[in-house]
């Protein structure tokens, strides 16, 4: 199976700002953009997943109506992490010695109380086998860079603490509104 993994066009925050699975919104402009881009380049027929939060939603929303005959469907395992209490705060307000208590439990460490990334990899990992019991050729996945960095070392099949260490120590450089292609 061809997934095409989409990351959500740039979202309304601050730069430098933790938000993670806080429900933020894209600006018109940036929605507009990354639907005509992905429009032209996308394949229709196709099955579409994505992510509830808006910043995924609205692109599926409008994706699905421009790719004719495709099924939408959302997913809440396919949200990005939940950071707790560091939600929407500027990354430089968050206690050093918290970021440094992550570094060193990368799959373990709830930053801010919220999620651990082996549970994240857990539940990502269950959207993907369920995704590859309905044996489409081809799908797209809008979501976010956690989610795709997950999805892209899932694709080794490695135990889950191995796959989210390995996504926690991935380097991120997956644009807004960026493609990857994995083949499982």
């Amino acid at each position: 199976m061809r997934l095409i993994l989409v990351r959500h066009p740039a979202p309304q925050v601050t730069s430098g700002t933790c938000y993670g699975r806080s429900d933020v919104a894209v600006a018109p402009h940036e929605m507009a953009a990354a639907r005509a881009s992905l429009q032209a380049t996308l394949p229709a027929g196709v099955p579409l997943y994505a992510s509830p939060l808006r910043r995924c939603a609205s692109l599926a929303t409008a994706l699905a109506q421009d790719l004719p005959a495709s099924e939408l469907h959302f997913d809440a395992r396919l949200a990005e992490m939940d950071f707790g209490t560091w939600e929407m705060q500027p990354w430089h307000a968050i206690a050093r010695a918290d970021i440094d208590a992550w570094a060193v439990d990368l799959a373990w460490y709830h930053p801010g109380g919220g999620e651990n990334v082996l549970a994240m990899a857990v539940r990502v990992d269950a959207f993907l086998g369920d995704l590859l019991r309905e044996q489409h050729e081809t799908a797209v996945i809008i979501c976010h860079a956690g989610t795709i960095r997950l999805l892209s070392v899932l694709q080794a099949r490695l135990p889950l603490e191995e796959t989210a260490l390995l996504a926690a120590r991935s380097v991120h450089k997956i644009a807004y509104g960026a493609t990857v292609v994995v083949d499982f």
